[in-house]
């Protein structure tokens, strides 16, 4: 791994703690300039703690690394503007965008207050389209970037009391499709990735039959056992010179497995020479279709195999 992003510079949003801290150190040890951003707020997006960025900054450094640190919000769009300026100065540039800044506010869907909605679409989906403009600036005037977006599995598959995150985060694949196209002609690529790992965020998604379920606990103790360090390599690589040509692709990672994530494409289809009628298509489309369907699983019910 040494030496994988030697001479490259790579922002890691939310890396103050937990999975972005990982990645951030992750991508010093590998020889890149760090910029560490993290606003130090709560779970919920509650509160401020700006000296988070800069101790995981300070680590770098004490690696042998090189490093500087923001606690700007990826919700303010001067204040990225800003937070781009200050890669460029402080450390000569940018080269990989990490878009990692997350916050949940789990409730079930007809509990869900506008503000729990807002605030989730606001820091993941809003966030990273802040972060991702400001950076193409950058990326188009040097010919090249890589962009690393975290999506979840709530958005691919669906869970339980995450209606808000879920809609934030398949809007993530959307986006990075959308800059994967717009910007191949500038050589800038972007990927998604979906991690598994017991942090401070999966530890308050809602359990199936509440949080007291005795059925539960065998599957939380083997969430509590995937490790964040088992995230950043895929990131790492994706971040470097060996991946200049894979852009536009969702993957995930559980422990030791990496999965290559499909992506909505046509899975049937039916036809009648004269049209549809209402009728026809109760009686003719949708049985024709039914045993494609997909019923409403949640991740776990997709990924229902033991990963340890």
């Amino acid at each position: 791994m040494a030496g994988l992003l030697e001479g490259k510079v790579v922002l890691v949003t939310g890396a103050g703690q937990g999975v972005g801290r990982d990645i951030a150190l992750q991508a010093g040890q590998a020889g890149a300039k760090v910029m560490v951003n993290d606003l130090g707020t709560s779970i919920t997006g509650e509160g401020v703690d700006t000296a988070l960025a800069e101790q995981v900054a300070q680590e770098i450094r004490a690696a042998g690394g090189e490093a500087s640190s923001c606690a700007a919000s990826v919700t303010d769009r001067v204040a990225v503007r800003t937070m781009i300026e200050q890669c460029q100065d402080e450390l000569g540039g940018l080269n990989h965008l990490v878009n990692n800044a997350g916050i949940l506010r789990d409730r079930m869907f007809h509990r869900m207050s506008d503000e729990e909605w807002d605030a989730v679409i606001d820091v993941h989906l809003n966030g990273a389209r802040n972060i991702a403009s400001a950076a193409c600036d950058i990326f188009r005037q040097q010919n090249g970037g890589s962009m690393v977006h975290m999506t979840s599995t709530a958005g691919l598959c669906g869970n339980l009391g995450q209606a808000n995150y879920s809609a934030a985060k398949l809007g993530i694949v959307g986006l990075s499709r959308s800059i994967s196209i717009d910007m191949a002609r500038s050589n800038v690529r972007s990927n998604c990735l979906a991690p598994f790992a017991f942090s401070r965020m999966t530890a308050t998604v809602p359990a199936k039959g509440g949080a007291q379920n005795p059925d539960e606990e065998p599957y939380l103790e083997k969430i509590k056992k995937m490790a964040s360090e088992k995230i950043p390599p895929l990131i790492t690589a994706l971040g470097s010179d060996g991946a200049a040509h894979i852009t536009g692709q969702i993957f995930a990672v559980r422990g030791n497995e990496i999965f290559l994530m499909s992506q909505p494409r046509p899975l049937r289809s039916v036809h009648r020479a004269e049209g549809w009628t209402p009728e026809t298509v109760l009686d003719h489309a949708l049985p024709a279709m039914e045993r494609d369907f997909y019923g409403p699983e949640t991740s776990r019910d997709v990924f229902n195999w033991d990963p340890i």
